[in-house]
């Protein structure tokens, strides 16, 4: 007398659930490789031979070799950057901000800004590119 099984195992393999682990992950550094603290406006950082790990600030001076103020990416008169730097760091825990000044602007543009900086006693880091 012959015995047939009934349930016999199936040895295909489906590649349904590979795929979705793999649009996931594509999907998670797509969000997180946006997130990066990149600034839009376009300046030629100068450059240093020694650059230790810093803290990201919640606010962002990009200054251009033209004069031209920009907080957070928005551009700001100069007559008007002392009080949306104060407005912006009013309500953060860490008061301080990065200067991001083209290589080529002028040393009284920056010198502008940290003057804000030492007359609100906010800490100021400044962005460099590291030397290769």
């Amino acid at each position: 007398m012959k015995i047939q099984r009934r349930n016999k195992a199936n040895p295909e393999f489906s590649l349904a659930a590979m795929t979705d682990v793999i649009l996931l992950m594509l999907i998670f550094f797509m969000v997180t490789s946006s997130a990066a603290n990149q600034s839009a406006i376009d300046v030629k950082l100068p450059k240093t031979g020694a650059v230790e790990d810093n803290i990201p600030n919640p606010l962002t001076v990009s200054i251009k070799p033209d004069g031209s103020y920009f907080v957070d990416d928005s551009p700001v008169e100069k007559t008007q950057l002392e009080q949306t730097i104060v407005n912006k760091l009013t309500n953060q825990t860490n008061k301080s901000f990065t200067i991001r000044a083209d290589e080529n602007t002028m040393h009284k543009d920056v010198v502008f800004a940290m003057e804000i900086a030492e007359k609100y006693k906010f800490n100021i880091a400044i962005a460099t590119v590291k030397d290769k």
